[in-house]
């Protein structure tokens, strides 16, 4: 048997611990080469808190970790946020579930617990103990007035008429245009990283699967790799080549759902009709490969498995149906018409945000981390499915684009699937502490999960990173100067996923 990482050069790896009065030069460096900010995590210590910022660049896949440590009786970190507007909303997030004060921060109001949470209660720290009593949420959020002749708000959700989970939208405009929008979310807190601790990794699977329901695949692995990665695992090229072709089919029936949704949202109903068609049929060929629709249980920890190999000759098929689809919906004069120039985001604006995933690459920003951060050499030399304009019809050609892009990885992997494939066998402790990350192109764009496990096998730490996380405040950015109308058209554009937000 193979090891396909004798062939994948193993990750770059830089550990650093700094002080307050080092983190922003340190911090600013790392930027100015060319890494981005994954992830922020804080640790509680028994005499301190432990803040661990990762980074990452590729080609060749890097990865750096600054550690800083703060004082447990009034902890605090000096903020990050003038240099990395990433840094920012992590440090709000930290604040808000450990009370580690970003010192200098601009925007000093809670933005993960809404202003009726009690107050001077962090629930990821291990004294919180059980939820206290909340008291009503009577309180106006203080959104920012626009005011001037002819401006008028409109208010949308937290609840919709739709399944999605709530979130508040909250238009300022004149006539038609919106001047501005503000997005307020985390309504529904699912604590899913404290859940975690204590489990043994197999035990918190679970949980990876669920961080966002149409993301199974994709947290899941990135969860298993974090894990692997701690424990310095290696896992068989047969593995890696059932979690590539998961991945792949998870990102394919994804994009045909936003297709036919995007038609749908400008009143094109056939191609949306057609596109639900095409994407039942994934779904079915999903559950004959993993015995669910939404392709849970094919990955684990050391392992992966498949209760069937898919039916190459029936992706291709299908791909061909979609692709046929979309160009019979962009050959539709208002079709194009809606798609072409509305809600633009400039390259500028998706670096400047930390935008991920198809948002970023339909505005020109190349970020995929099957070629930045490759767990199987199938995607090393992946093309790159970048388009320069940043609008709806930039994000609907990069779906189209990547369906193919995937179909062409499945053409190679599947007639390398075994439906066993022999694992890698995880320890159930081996004495000492350890930390592992684990990056995957997910179909939102790139995620990233670090894991903390004790000497006894027992996870101490998982901090997640949806893409969505960082991709949200460019929504209201690229909205703005456009009319309330495409408001809908838009948003499934960024089709932004709320359960992955509010962990």
């Amino acid at each position: 048997m193979t090891d396909h990482l004798e062939y994948l050069p193993p990750p770059e790896r830089r550990r650093e611990v700094v002080t307050a009065s080092e983190l922003t030069g340190v911090v600013s460096e790392l930027l100015s080469a060319g890494f981005r900010l994954a992830l922020v995590a804080a640790h509680e210590e028994p005499d301190a808190f432990r803040v661990v910022h990762l980074f990452t660049a590729g080609a060749p896949d890097r990865r750096v970790e600054v550690t800083l440590f703060t004082d447990r009786s009034s902890p605090s970190v000096p903020t990050l946020a003038g240099v990395s507007f990433q840094a920012g909303r992590f440090e709000r997030e930290m604040r808000d579930l450990y009370g580690i004060v970003p010192v200098g921060h601009p925007l000093g109001r809670r933005m993960i617990r809404h202003d009726h949470w009690p107050q001077g209660w962090y629930p990821m720290r291990s004294d919180a103990g059980s939820p206290p009593e909340f008291p009503p949420a009577d309180d106006e959020f203080p959104f920012l007035r626009i005011e001037g002749p002819g401006v008028y708000e409109i208010p949308v959700g937290p609840v919709h008429a739709g399944l999605i989970e709530p979130g508040h939208f909250r238009f300022s405009v004149v006539g038609e245009t919106i001047l501005r929008l503000k997005a307020r979310l985390w309504f529904v807190h699912k604590g899913i990283e404290k859940l975690a601790e204590g489990r043994r990794p197999l035990d918190a699977l679970p949980l990876a699967e669920r961080v966002s329901g149409d993301t199974a695949v994709g947290h899941a692995l990135a969860f298993c790799l974090a894990v692997e990665d701690a424990y310095g695992i290696r896992v068989p090229a047969e593995v890696a080549a059932v979690r590539a072709a998961l991945l792949e089919l998870e990102r394919i029936h994804n994009h045909v759902a936003d297709i036919g949704a995007l038609c749908n949202d400008v009143g094109y109903g056939l191609a949306q009709s057609h596109a639900q068609r095409v994407r039942e049929q994934f779904l079915r060929l999903n559950k004959e490969v993993t015995g669910h629709r939404l392709l849970r249980s094919g990955v684990e920890p050391g392992g992966a498995r498949l209760l069937g190999v898919p039916d190459l000759d029936r992706i291709v098929s299908l791909s061909a149906d979609i692709a046929e689809t979309a160009q019979i919906a962009l050959n539709n004069s208002i079709v194009r018409d809606r798609f072409t120039g509305t809600a633009v985001l400039s390259a500028e604006q998706a670096r400047e945000l930390g935008a991920l995933g198809y948002v970023a690459r339909a505005s020109g920003v190349d970020i995929d981390a099957r070629r930045d951060h490759p767990f199987h050499p199938a995607t090393v030399d992946l093309p790159s499915a970048v388009r320069p304009d940043g609008d709806v019809l930039a994000r609907f050609g990069v779906r189209t684009t990547e369906i193919a892009t995937s179909t062409d990885l499945l053409r190679e992997l599947v007639p390398t699937l075994h439906t066993d494939p022999e694992g890698s066998a995880l320890p159930t402790g081996i004495g000492i502490p350890l930390s592992g990350i684990g990056l995957v192109e997910g179909w939102r764009g790139t995620i990233a999960h670090r894991v903390e496990i004790d000497g006894d096998g027992r996870l101490t730490r998982w901090k997640v990173v949806d893409p969505s996380f960082l991709t949200w405040p460019a929504l209201p950015m690229a909205l703005a100067d456009t009319i309330v109308p495409d408001f809908p058209l838009v948003n499934k554009s960024f089709n932004l996923s709320y359960a992955g937000n509010d962990l």
